[in-house]
């Protein structure tokens, strides 16, 4: 399988706090929301459908497992093609401490997590997709897991929160697979990891 990172980042990079977050708040961060306030409409609303429609299995980190689980988890079939894709297809979550998980259809992943990873991508068939899930996310990069990399940017500063990539971390070149706007200003970037970037020498 093909593994994907998909997630929504301001144009300042944020990815914390994209939707309405309780836990959030009780942290300390007041601008979440920052994606649900008509940025999307139908366009990208149905191309983030399809998206999840085409996944063959879903991986997640712990946070984003527990944010998930209960929302998504206690829809009915026919509930749309986000809780379809979530609630019929094969779920895994990265996590040491997760014993029982609630949600039908999940495995825990544990201990040597890059093996684990490794044995999915050996799977037969498409996409094993990552939403949201940064801190997962930032290890899955920086350990060449990745294939391709999804980034719905919104066009909003957020000015604080927890950003994909941290001020201080390995660097990657990237290659520009697909690129397109929506009509409400959400812009898709598709990138797939190349290896290490090119530095120049100043004047050169």
């Amino acid at each position: 399988m093909k593994l994907t990172i998909t997630t929504q980042v301001s144009v300042d990079g944020v990815m914390q706090g994209n939707g309405p977050s309780e836990q959030d708040r009780k942290e300390g961060f007041e601008r979440d929301g920052w994606a649900t306030t008509g940025h999307f409409g139908d366009e990208s609303g149905a191309f983030v459908g399809r998206l999840y429609q085409r996944a063959e299995a879903f991986l997640f980190g712990r946070r984003t497992y527990d944010m998930f689980a209960p929302y998504w988890g206690a829809m009915d079939p026919g509930s749309g093609p986000i809780a379809d894709a979530l609630n019929t297809k094969p779920k895994y979550v990265a996590s040491n401490t997760l014993a029982d998980p609630r949600w039908a259809g999940t495995t825990v992943l544990s201990g040597d997590l890059a093996a684990a990873v490794g044995e999915l991508k050996a799977k037969p068939g498409g996409e094993l997709q990552v939403h949201g899930s940064g801190v997962l996310a930032r290890w899955l990069l920086a350990n060449g897991l990745v294939d391709e990399l999804n980034l719905l940017t919104v066009p909003v500063v957020v000015g604080q929160g927890t950003r994909l990539f941290p001020d201080s971390g390995p660097d990657l070149a990237l290659d520009l697979v697909e690129s397109r706007a929506f009509r409400k200003g959400v812009t898709l970037q598709v990138y797939r990891p190349n290896g290490r970037p090119r530095y120049g020498l100043a004047g050169s």
